[in-house]
């Protein structure tokens, strides 16, 4: 405090000889005196109130040193760790967006790989105006691209190898072992990119001291495609190759007897923006008019028995309540309007099994707020948990096949069945599961989203694997 005892401050006999000028000059000096002693004071105590808690001097030399340790505020999002991402040689990834042209057989995949994967603007009149900017055509296999960009930006990637829990591969497999899948190249030639990959990154350190136990990488395309056991039959051997043996992979299809596998959600055209834009959207849906009881989008294939052409046909025989977008050929290869509002407009949407067990299409049925109607169990049973729970018929139906093909039920009979209360709490759960599968543009970083429910997962499960140890 200051003191105000001072005996030259309180006199109350005007000294002899002091000129006004001088009165006037001391006054001055006086106030800006006190002044400056109570900023001070106040400086302490606010100092003393709110300091820090003192850290030990190791942590402090910490913190300046590995600048990529999480902020407090970051603390509960890296609870379990950071990432490290491996820079690749070019050959991996960059260089195969490079000659995109390449990709495909038939025809550029330039656009599919374009904008970091989240591929070129889409326009649709059942999308509400404002939300115009955060749709996109996103191409179903190019998932690889978009976690690699997505994880370059992670708040939990760290690029100290000796301080990260996990190690991330961007090596766009999928890309690399495509263009070979459809036509008639060695098995060789089809595991030559997986081979030379995989020489690489076990040269590196932080894989010399784990065998690649705390590595992943994302398949953007079905596993499957990475299974080959004889060189005659389809694919790739990535998955069976002895380097691969404790390497967890994240893709849109696991194998549900492979414990080191996780599946992830197709990536759909709708990227939000903010929070504010996925809540919007979800409200749209949820108000939607629908005008029919189910829909089926999709193309006959040439097979005997083809289960999709039994679907369609059963669907056009029941115009007045089914609606259908005819896929044949490549006209939805990349992407109609015509799809979207189909879902739309519809309770709920028919899924049979694609190439693979799961299709892209349940995630677009599921992201308008219409009910998948599955006729395999493994279409959706041991897929997605981390992202829709272990509870499908929350949200969807199960229809089997065999009954459908036989005549001894009828499709739309079963939806029928269903009140509207029940209709509406399957599309109530399956909203809120839209920010578990749905990724957004990561332009403001703000949306918890599908990418983040995957790498938090990732990180969870060597975090607890490294403590069990």
């Amino acid at each position: 405090m200051l003191d105000h005892s001072t005996p030259h401050f309180h006199t109350h006999k005007k000294p002899k000889n002091l000129s006004p000028k001088n009165t006037n000059y001391r006054i001055f000096f006086f106030k800006c005196s006190q002044l400056f002693l109570v900023i001070i004071f106040q400086v302490f105590i606010i100092h003393f109130l709110f300091r820090s808690p003192s850290k030990p001097a190791s942590l402090l030399h910490q913190d300046t040193q590995h600048k990529n340790i999480p902020a407090p505020e970051h603390g509960r999002r890296c609870k379990y760790g950071t990432v490290y991402v491996y820079d690749l040689p070019a050959k991996f990834n960059q260089d195969l967006l490079d000659h995109c042209d390449d990709l495909d057989p038939w025809h550029s995949r330039c656009k599919a790989v374009s904008n970091n994967g989240l591929g070129p603007r889409a326009a649709s009149a059942a999308v509400p105006e404002n939300l115009a900017p955060a749709w996109y055509w996103t191409d179903m296999f190019a998932g690889e691209v978009l976690y690699h960009s997505r994880m370059l930006r992670h708040e939990c990637r760290t690029t100290e190898p000796e301080s990260a829990t996990a190690f991330y591969i961007p090596f766009y497999a999928g890309l690399a072992v495509g263009k070979y899948l459809f036509t008639n190249y060695t098995a060789r030639e089809r595991d030559a990119p997986c081979t030379e990959m995989l020489r690489w990154v076990s040269d590196q350190p932080p894989w010399r001291r784990s065998g690649g136990a705390n590595h992943f990488l994302m398949f953007g395309r079905m596993t499957w495609d990475f299974r080959r056991s004889r060189d005659d039959d389809w694919g790739s051997g990535f998955i069976h190759m002895p380097l691969m043996k404790r390497v967890l992979r994240v893709g849109v299809e696991r194998d549900p007897w492979d414990p080191l596998e996780v599946s992830v959600p197709y990536p759909t055209g709708f990227h939000p923006r903010s929070d504010r834009e996925l809540v919007q959207w979800m409200e749209f849906v949820r108000t939607r008019n629908r005008t029919s009881r189910f829909t089926f989008v999709g193309g006959k294939r040439e097979v005997k028995g083809d289960f999709r052409a039994i679907l369609q046909n059963h669907c056009r025989n029941e115009s007045d309540s089914c609606r259908v977008v005819d896929c044949s050929g490549t006209r939805c290869y990349d992407g109609t309007s015509e799809i979207l509002e189909a879902f739309l407009a519809s309770d709920f949407c028919l899924q049979p099994r694609g190439d693979a067990y799961t299709r892209r299409s349940t995630f677009d049925c599921m992201l308008a707020g219409s009910i998948p109607v599955f006729f395999w169990k493994r279409s959706i049973s041991d897929q997605y948990e981390w992202f829709l729970g272990d509870e499908p018929g929350q949200f969807s139906v199960f229809i089997d096949r065999r009954e459908v093909r036989n005549g001894t039920k009828s499709i739309r009979k079963v939806l029928e069945g269903y009140s509207r209360d029940e209709v509406r709490r399957k599309r109530e759960k399956l909203i809120s599961l839209m920010p578990n599968f749905v990724y957004s543009s990561g332009e403001d970083g703000t949306v918890k989203d599908a990418f983040h429910v995957a790498i938090d997962g990732v990180l969870r499960r060597f975090h607890n694997h490294k403590s069990s140890t």
